[in-house]
């Protein structure tokens, strides 16, 4: 079960909530995909489960069928709202038991970094699962304050019984957790689907029933509390066991997480995408597009992450607080702490060239043989310039087909849909008129995508 709901804040403005960081191509594969490719040491892609939701459904799918698999629609699960990981987990054991019986399943985030010789370890300790929760504790490397801890107590196998879960420290604790044997707490588990549920039923008794009487998706998820995995059962359950990891692993949590985590210049400096003149500066990590030259002086230990509508410029050991800033970005109700200017849609994609109150020009690409939803929108008018490729172009009941060079004007309140016939990526340029241009004027009528 690989748990892949989160919005990535700490991440801004690379990760944003319709395109967060498991989804980031920081290398050639995103993070969920490496974590797609460990599970697929230890399991095939059918026995596979997907924890997410409707945004990041496309996601999963375009990024798993990118790395030559396909995935059974009905193992990905849609969470109709986050409440957080005892929900999400208790979601996927109980699809797993219903549709496999007695099962030991293991549960990953998708986005962090694990060295696949874990898996290995993880997959030999299925006996010791039969008999206790268990947890993966990381051998720490230092004392981060940005992670909770386990203590070991006694061996019980491969493992050792937990005897206490600590919350994440300030610095002068962490040192202390380390000499007292403490491993990072990594939010991996092996669970046996019996004991699950029987300590399910245990301590958190309401999920438990709602699982079991399932009418609603939607409704049961509106009703039952948001509470972790760690909260809900493994601080209470004395059937808990903890495995030791050494291995490399990082929640990549932050930019300075990424730091720490990635390859380095000769100067420990990362630079990501971008060209770069750096003039007695050190430790620092730089990530720009577009063709820009990033040129830093004299600077030392600091994050510069530029893209097309936001900069961000911090010190490296301030990087924990990027949420503060997406935080203040939704109470201003600004789209930038949710979307990029390119947004990824299950047809291609659409980047925004030009915004005001009351006109948007976008670039839109539709991949071959997809096709948008049967839409109207009750506030703009929209005008189509096809830069490449050849358009399908339906509106209200009349379909025809545009070049190259030729374009079209659709009024307000008009039905219409745009698809590719072709077999290269459709490029049209759109500008958008009207009173209201924003991105919820749309009411669809037919979607080949189970959108609503």
């Amino acid at each position: 079960m690989i748990l892949a709901g989160g919005s990535g804040t700490r991440l801004w403005p690379l990760s944003r909530e319709m395109y967060p960081k498991q989804f980031l191509k920081l290398n050639d594969t995103s993070l969920f995909q490496d974590t797609v490719l460990r599970c697929l040491e230890i399991s095939n892609i059918t026995e596979i489960f997907i924890v997410t939701n409707e945004l990041q459904k496309f996601f999963v799918i375009g990024q798993i069928e990118e790395l030559g698999y396909e995935i059974p629609p009905e193992n990905i699960l849609l969470e109709p709202v986050g409440k957080n990981t005892l929900p999400a987990i208790t979601f996927g054991m109980h699809e797993i038991k219903q549709r496999f019986g007695k099962s030991t399943v293991g549960i990953f985030s998708s986005d962090h970094i694990l060295d696949k010789k874990a898996m290995e370890i993880i997959k030999n300790v299925e006996e010791l699962a039969s008999e206790y929760l268990l947890t993966f504790g990381v051998v720490p490397t230092s004392p981060h304050t940005g992670y909770g801890y386990i203590k070991p107590a006694n061996p019980i196998g491969n493992g050792f019984k937990v005897s206490e879960f600590k919350e994440k420290p300030d610095i002068f604790n962490a040192e202390k957790y380390i000499k007292e044997g403490c491993l990072w707490n990594s939010g991996i588990f092996l669970f046996d689907t019996d004991i699950f549920f029987e300590e399910l039923e245990k301590y958190a008794p309401e999920i438990n029933a709602a699982f079991n009487k399932i009418e609603d998706i939607g409704k049961l998820f509106e009703e039952i509390p948001s509470i972790s995995i760690d909260y809900g059962i493994m601080e209470k359950s004395n059937r808990v066991a903890v495995i030791k990891l050494d291995e490399r692993w990082s929640d990549l949590g932050s930019f300075k997480a990424i730091h720490d985590e990635f390859e380095k210049d000769e100067n420990n400096n990362i630079i990501l995408n971008c060209d770069n003149v750096l003039i007695n500066s050190s430790g620092n990590l730089i990530h720009s597009k577009n063709g820009k030259v990033v040129s830093l002086i004299d600077i030392n230990d600091t994050i510069v992450v530029d893209t097309p509508d936001a900069l961000l410029v911090c010190p490296k050991e301030s990087s924990q607080k990027v949420k503060d800033v997406v935080s203040s970005l939704k109470d201003r109700k600004d789209e930038r702490a949710q979307l990029h200017q390119t947004v990824y849609r299950p047809w291609g994609s659409y980047t925004i060239l030009e915004d005001s109150e009351r006109h948007k020009i976008k670039n839109i690409v539709v991949l071959s043989q997809k096709k948008l939803s049967l839409q109207l929108h009750h506030h703009r008018s929209e005008h189509w310039v096809v830069v490449k490729g050849m358009a399908c172009v339906q509106v209200d009941g009349e379909q025809y087909f545009l070049r190259q060079g030729e374009s079209t004007f659709i009024k307000a309140g008009m039905k219409h849909r745009l698809s590719n016939p072709g077999k290269v990526p459709l490029e049209i340029i759109e500008v958008q008129l009207g009173d209201y241009v924003g991105e919820d004027d749309i009411i669809r009528f037919d979607d080949d995508y189970g959108r609503e």
